[in-house]
């Protein structure tokens, strides 16, 4: 029943008339949806009856009422209850009925149950919940810390299975591999979390693998690496990342095959680094010239223009490019349209700013396993934005060994008879 209205528009207990009336809503529609579900459950077992000839299966009034929170706010329902006489023949047990609307645990819908994690992974703490949405939902019900913790569990199951499942059947041509350093709880001598993201041969990109390491180790590198090729991952056509020296190690260890493109912005900070603040303006407008050209002999003829420029007074920061020339330049022998993503490791970094927001608000997850929980559905979550790669149906080509020159297709795939 609705209550009283006040002359602003507002119930007696200061509550908006529209949420009184969407919860009074809620609570209809609930009722009415389990009636009918007790109804149909009585009309499907109306010929069950005893020796007498009376049905075994009937109402029986009502169960105590309940609170129930929803999107729409907490609602008080009464189900309605069955009185079941039916024996299990096999067992000898009373059957039951139970509703699959309202099963008699539930507290809370499935939504709420979703979102309160949700809320603590993008910033609300978990001691914050009561009172940030007691006023939204109309009650504090279901909405304890150690709700959320508990919900929160189910992550790191997550995590695990994601580690262990089956890669055979999937194809990432392009990886992006880099090491992410977090204020999260992590061991002590573990003090980074290594991500490699991929690109299918659909052209869409996927988390392939996170877990935490040691320094970016080559080992740590390579116990990740190995782990994904013997759950069955292909070697990458190209994978690109920084000059973290043990990735590339690791990667020449574990998928030999794969060509290396060292990320742009990367290695333009490491080289601005090593140079005086004045020269750093004018660098950086000649490193972006030498990836941004339009094709590898202008980018060449750039990197030769840098040097000259450069040589003389920074010979130190010119050679961290000259000697890193081929890994550099690796993405011109791919199609121009993938140019853009193939030279940095900006899929990972931009993922990661708004996880390291987060781990910011959070200031530990209590544990090492906890913590990279959370950083998986973090980057989980955030997945489900991410685009495909431009021109997608030439990632096919690129696995299936076709040529480019300029960024153009040239040279199609030799092709076996059957």
């Amino acid at each position: 029943m609705l209550s009283a209205i006040n002359d602003d528009g507002t119930t007696a207990d200061g509550s908006s008339l529209i949420d009184e009336i969407v919860r009074e809503g809620a609570r209809r529609m609930l009722a009415a949806a389990l009636e009918a579900e007790v109804n149909a459950y009585i009309s499907e077992l109306a010929d069950q009856r005893d020796d007498v000839g009376r049905r075994l299966v009937v109402r029986n009034g009502y169960h105590q009422p309940r609170k129930v929170t929803t999107a729409a706010g907490v609602v008080e329902v009464k189900a309605p209850r069955v009185n079941d006489k039916r024996v299990d023949e096999a067992t000898g047990a009373r059957q039951r009925f139970s509703s699959a609307i309202l099963p008699p645990w539930c507290r809370k819908s499935r939504k709420i149950s979703e979102v309160l994690p949700l809320l603590y992974l993008h910033g609300l703490s978990s001691g914050d919940f009561v009172p940030a949405l007691e006023q939204f939902l109309g009650s504090s019900a279901g909405l304890s810390p150690a709700t959320v913790t508990r919900l929160t569990q189910q992550w790191q199951a997550d995590h695990t299975a994601f580690m262990d499942r089956d890669l055979a059947e999937v194809d990432y041509v392009y990886v992006w591999a880099d090491g992410i350093h977090l204020n999260v709880r992590l061991e002590e001598a573990k003090a980074c979390v290594l991500v490699l993201i991929g690109v299918r041969a659909d052209g869409s990109k996927e988390l392939v693998a996170l877990k935490d390491g040691y320094h970016e180790s080559a080992e740590s590198w390579a116990d990740l690496m190995r782990d994904c090729a013997r759950r069955g991952m292909r070697a990458p056509v190209l994978a690109v990342g920084d000059g973290a020296l043990g990735f590339w190690k690791a990667l020449a260890e574990v998928f030999p095959q794969t060509r290396e493109q060292r990320c742009w912005v990367h290695k333009m900070a490491n080289v601005l680094d090593s140079m005086p603040k004045s020269a750093q303006p004018g660098a950086k407008k000649s490193i972006q010239d030498i990836y941004n050209a339009e094709d590898r002999d202008h980018a060449e003829a750039a990197l030769r223009t840098f040097a000259k420029l450069y040589g003389a007074k920074f010979p130190k920061a010119v050679k961290k490019i000259t000697d890193d020339q081929e890994q550099l330049l690796a993405f011109y022998d791919f199609p121009a349209e993938h140019w853009i993503h193939l030279r940095t490791t900006n899929p990972i970094e931009s993922t990661f700013s708004t996880v390291r927001l987060r781990t910011k608000v959070t200031r530990g997850a209590g544990s090492r396993t906890a913590a990279l929980a959370m950083v998986f559905k973090l980057v989980e979550s955030a997945q489900q934005r991410w685009r495909a790669v431009n021109a997608p149906h030439l990632v096919a080509l690129v696995r299936a060994g076709a040529s480019f020159e300029c960024g153009r297709l040239v040279g199609r795939p030799q092709t076996t008879a059957a």
